[in-house]
């Protein structure tokens, strides 16, 4: 959906460019310039954009639903790591990027969903993403984010990253996270909570043609995703009139867990073995999390997550 409207928004501003309102694309030109580092410094939310009736039904759709199992309190910030990337990532969009489903569970907490830079290069589209309340995932947005003295804010990043939608099959449990620990070190390094939050039903809102480790198909996806930022899952799902073929999601409800919080104190010079033990600690609590939830949600027993 993302990809649809940022090409949308690069085409309408290339139709300026070669239009008679060129002019019109000299002015935002000299906007964006001015305004580039806004997407680190945490964005520009609007309240109206996040309460859009068409997010109420984009939520009802799958249905999304967001479920809290413990206080998060608003005098500390928080770094929510949200499992799995899945294709669209509409758990972390619907609950994090729209009102009301994450501050009536959580007052007093304003989430920041940080997303690839990229993204907030397209004419128009960055717009749009940052008054949903989406800011850039580098170390100075996510610092920024952490930074804010007396609490409230909740940093939420998706740990498996662009990589990780490669795996998006359904019934998949495989998490790119071994060598993921950059977000612990900003955790340390700001002294924010942890937070582990999985989203059941993630990987089952298309079906990705088949690319096993090793495949051709999938050595070139990982080339591209290493040369271009981000992965090209080939995925299918239904069309507007019928099941069989298309690019609309399933009807798949996604039931977003957000665990309790691993407390942190600030540590702004944290050793690798420091590094390592509270990642190791994630992990333990992020697992812990989802077989606590599993049979709530269709997982069988036998079936526990794999970490990459």
């Amino acid at each position: 959906f993302l990809s649809l409207v940022a090409e949308f928004c690069c085409g309408f501003f290339v139709i300026l460019i070669l239009g008679n309102f060129w002019f019109l694309a000299v002015l935002y030109l000299l906007w964006l310039y001015l305004d580039w580092e806004t997407p680190c410094a945490g964005g520009r939310r609007s309240q109206w954009v996040r309460s859009w009736t068409v997010w109420k039904y984009f939520r009802e759709y799958f249905p999304i639903h967001l479920i809290k199992t413990s206080e998060l309190n608003p005098n500390h910030n928080y770094l929510l790591g949200f499992h799995p990337h899945g294709v669209l990532v509409a758990g972390a969009f619907g609950n994090f990027c729209t009102d009301p489903p994450f501050k009536n569970l959580f007052p007093g907490l304003t989430p920041y969903l940080h997303i690839m830079p990229i993204w907030f290069g397209c004419p128009f589209f960055r717009e749009y993403i940052m008054s949903a309340g989406m800011v850039s995932a580098s170390k100075e947005s996510v610092s920024h984010v952490l930074s804010n003295e007396g609490g409230g804010h909740a940093s939420v990043i998706v740990i498996g990253g662009a990589e990780e939608s490669l795996n998006a099959h359904p019934g998949s449990l495989t998490l790119n996270i071994l060598k993921r620990k950059g977000f612990i070190k900003m955790a340390l390094k700001h002294g924010a909570h942890l937070v582990p939050v999985f989203s059941f039903g993630e990987n089952e809102l298309f079906k990705q043609v088949a690319n096993p480790k090793g495949s051709w198909l999938r050595n070139l996806q990982e080339k591209l995703q290493k040369i271009m930022g981000f992965a090209l899952p080939l995925f299918h799902a239904r069309g507007v009139f019928q099941y069989s073929f298309g690019l609309i999601p399933y009807r798949q409800p996604i039931h977003t867990v957000v665990g309790s919080p691993i407390p942190v104190k600030q540590n702004l010079y944290p050793t690798t073995e420091e590094i390592d033990q509270l990642h190791a600690l994630y992990l333990q609590k992020l697992k812990k999390l989802f077989e606590e939830h599993k049979s709530n949600y269709g997982i069988p027993a036998h079936k526990t997550l794999i970490f990459e």
